[in-house]
């Protein structure tokens, strides 16, 4: 069977991923919540390396529950950055918590954060498997950005509409790619 030649066959957790989310269309909000948080971890680091970790990051940030982590006290914050079974990045915990405030403010203000995305996408979903942005992915950075969230650049943002199946990116010869 084919699979996209950045998928780790050696790694069962990456075969997974690959075989049975990365690309398939989630509206779930807590879905969103975990993917735009994991996403933003991975800034400078792999996929897989984050992916490895999924599991701790669940448990540690109360299974992606948007209401306790918006209200992570400061030794909530410590036990998360000196955590040795997540990414112990003092910004990027931070940068997670105040992303997930962010992320309820735009909940309250469009009715859902996956409604929030259509209004850029307007329900478009993109076929493109050799790009790292596009204008959508720039424009909702942008947007993010000026809203105050933090990690979130054009190419996290990208990264992240591919994982939640708004775009399309397996490869030509990969068992699960779609045209248009």
């Amino acid at each position: 069977m084919n699979r996209c030649k950045w998928c780790n066959e050696k790694n069962p957790l990456y075969v997974e991923y690959h075989d049975q989310e990365w690309g398939i269309l989630q509206t779930d909000e807590k879905y969103l919540l975990e993917m735009l948080i994991l996403e933003s971890f991975q800034a400078g680091l792999s996929w897989e390396c984050v992916l490895n970790k999924r599991k701790s990051f669940q448990e540690a940030y109360d299974q992606f529950d948007l209401d306790k982590i918006m209200n992570y006290s400061e030794d909530k914050i410590q036990e998360l950055i000196n955590n040795p079974n997540l990414i112990r990045n003092k910004r990027k915990v931070k940068a997670s918590i105040e992303n997930a405030r962010i992320f309820h403010n735009i909940q309250n203000e469009f009715g859902s954060f996956y409604k929030y995305l259509l209004s850029f996408t307007k329900g478009k979903e993109y076929y493109e498997y050799t790009k790292t942005t596009n204008k959508a992915s720039d424009a909702i950075s942008k947007d993010l950005q000026k809203r105050g969230m933090h990690f979130v650049g054009s190419i996290t943002i990208y990264a992240f509409l591919q994982a939640i199946g708004i775009i399309h990116s397996h490869e030509q010869n990969c068992f699960l790619y779609k045209k248009r």
